[in-house]
């Protein structure tokens, strides 16, 4: 399952609409290897619209989404992507993991031996013969992430993981992220959890309204952001309250709701 690699990814003035309203606006950013990538913003920035692009399933109606090596195919198989609702195939755990491995043409002996393996590092081994819509919630998301770690991705995009889980259940996830990390997996994730950025990112990537408004590593990031709506983003303000905000009009009630 190895092939070269398909990093670093590049988006050119990448633009997503629905409907003639566009959504996502001129965006461009480079991902390189071997880093963790945390996308803030709040709720409608358009943070699950870009982690959709990178991985495929929507294509921009202008500019280009460019993988470093091989075509559509390579690049295809060489990525995964964890969803906040995790989807579960109606068949046991163990059946889950060998469904994923078996449509990559892996052979049964070695499928064996690496679901064993990324069932005892997600803490599931226990669960193997249970039906996977019967674990919890929490439960679940360790099974995708069991799923796509079997397949050993180049890279690894996770749409708010941990958004419905306990700080127990949470923490485990972040452990099984950062050993996949760890073990060769580029990261590109998304949260509503500043806590969690703070742990995790090693770049982050800021993202209001559509637009990619900073994009720098963490320290600088959380310490000095540069960008205004950034800084007020980190300082707890609703941003369309933001005096800059191009809806912002004082003391108007419309604030709230747009």
């Amino acid at each position: 399952m190895t092939s070269q690699s398909i990093l670093p990814l590049e988006l050119r003035a990448v633009n997503f609409e629905v409907q003639g309203k566009r959504l996502i606006k001129d965006v461009s950013c480079t991902f390189e290897q071997n880093l963790r990538s945390i996308i803030i913003g709040p709720n409608g920035a358009g943070k699950s619209l870009f982690l959709r692009l990178c991985h495929g399933l929507l294509q921009p109606v202008s500019g280009q989404i460019i993988w470093q090596g091989g075509g559509d195919r390579d690049s295809a198989r060489q990525q995964a992507m964890v969803f906040q609702r995790p989807v579960m195939l109606r068949r046991s755990v163990r059946a889950n993991v060998d469904y994923a491995l078996s449509i990559r043409s892996v052979a049964r002996p070695e499928r064996e031996a690496i679901i064993d393996e990324v069932l005892q590092r997600t803490g599931l081994s226990r669960f193997a013969d249970y039906p996977a819509h019967a674990l919890s919630y929490g439960e679940q998301q360790r099974l995708a992430l069991a799923r796509v770690w079997a397949l050993k991705p180049q890279i690894l995009f996770l749409d708010e993981p941990t958004a419905s889980l306990d700080p127990p259940a949470t923490h485990l996830v972040e452990q099984i992220i950062e050993a996949i990390h760890v073990a060769g997996t580029r990261i590109v994730m998304t949260t509503h959890d500043l806590g969690q950025a703070r742990r995790i990112a090693d770049e982050v990537l800021f993202m209001h309204r559509g637009r990619l408004l900073e994009h720098a590593p963490a320290d600088q990031f959380f310490d000095k952001p540069k960008n205004e709506h950034a800084r007020a983003f980190l300082g707890g303000e609703l941003l369309w309250w933001h005096p800059k905000h191009p809806l912002h009009k004082p003391g108007s009630k419309k604030e709230i709701c747009q």
